[in-house]
């Protein structure tokens, strides 16, 4: 008798321990009790669309630097285009999505005609001097 009770001892606690459907396997954990708000698919999709957006962003203050007037206004400046260009690529995306809106407004603004070519040179010297500022404090905050 003390045998098969030590036999049904340890099958009942066997079951309890490894794969029975006890209570405590069900009771979720500290910190588990809701289902995660952000699956990591969203979580890389958001960092995707992230890095679309910089780039997108880049992209639109680079082809006005780059454009004619671009070019044009930074010589009147003495600024580099690959001084400028550079200093792009260190701008916190914050900064470079304000200066994206403005570069495509002045080029919205001058293709219809509504900027004359001495206000798109001043802009395009405004956008390059924040671009430069902001290189430079980001190098400085840095260190």
């Amino acid at each position: 008798m003390k045998r098969s009770f030590r036999g049904i001892s340890l099958a009942l606690a066997s079951v309890l321990l490894f794969g029975g459907n006890s209570q405590a396997q069900s009771v979720p954990g500290p910190g588990q009790d809701k289902p995660h708000v952000v699956s990591i698919t969203d979580l890389k999709n958001d960092a995707a669309r992230m890095a679309q957006r910089r780039r997108t962003d880049e992209q639109a203050v680079r082809t006005l630097l780059s454009s004619e007037k671009g070019q044009e206004a930074l010589k009147s400046a003495h600024l580099d285009y690959e001084s400028v260009d550079k200093a792009v690529g260190q701008l916190s995306d914050e900064e470079l999505a304000r200066l994206a809106l403005r570069s495509r407004r002045a080029q919205a603004d001058f293709a219809a005609g509504r900027l004359s070519k001495a206000a798109t040179i001043g802009i395009v010297v405004a956008i390059a001097a924040a671009i430069i500022l902001a290189s430079v404090f980001y190098t400085l905050s840095k260190d």
